[in-house]
């Protein structure tokens, strides 16, 4: 494989956070969907769900990775994507800085209905878990 130039690793640092923008939006989608499924108890919509963000999760996964090997090749071991957007001239600086941006916005915005998610689910689970085998001494006297 032959070596990248600076430009080809700024198109592709570029490429990548305009891709995961995209999925990021993507995925925000999926989560208020599985959250919808786990309200009315929707199993196959869940788990058709499940399918739908695995693929686009690690792609993302797989772009941080690269972004992450290419902004340190580029700038040095603790180098950060705000360097390396400080680095590039206007417009593409402009552009840069606000996909991240958004790009940050929506990451957060995935783990808050991931983990709401994940919190939904695990009550469904305890009181399914209480419904089918009881509760310990819940008919004990007091």
């Amino acid at each position: 494989m032959s070596r990248m130039t600076r430009p080809q690793a700024n198109a592709l640092l570029v490429d990548g956070v305009q891709a995961d923008v995209r999925d990021s939006a993507e995925v925000l989608s999926l989560l208020e969907r599985q959250f919808d499924a786990a309200l009315r108890h929707q199993t196959a919509e869940l788990t058709s769900l499940a399918g739908l963000l695995a693929p686009l999760l690690d792609a993302m996964d797989a772009r941080r990775q690269q972004r992450v090997s290419l902004v340190r090749a580029l700038l040095g071991e603790e180098a950060t994507m705000a360097q390396f957007i400080a680095t590039l001239i206007e417009p593409a600086q402009g552009a840069l800085a606000a996909a991240w941006a958004d790009l940050e916005h929506t990451v957060q915005a995935c783990k808050a209905a991931s983990t709401r998610n994940g919190s939904l689910l695990a009550e469904q689970y305890t009181v399914m878990q209480r419904v089918l085998h009881g509760e310990e001494g819940i008919y004990a006297p007091r």
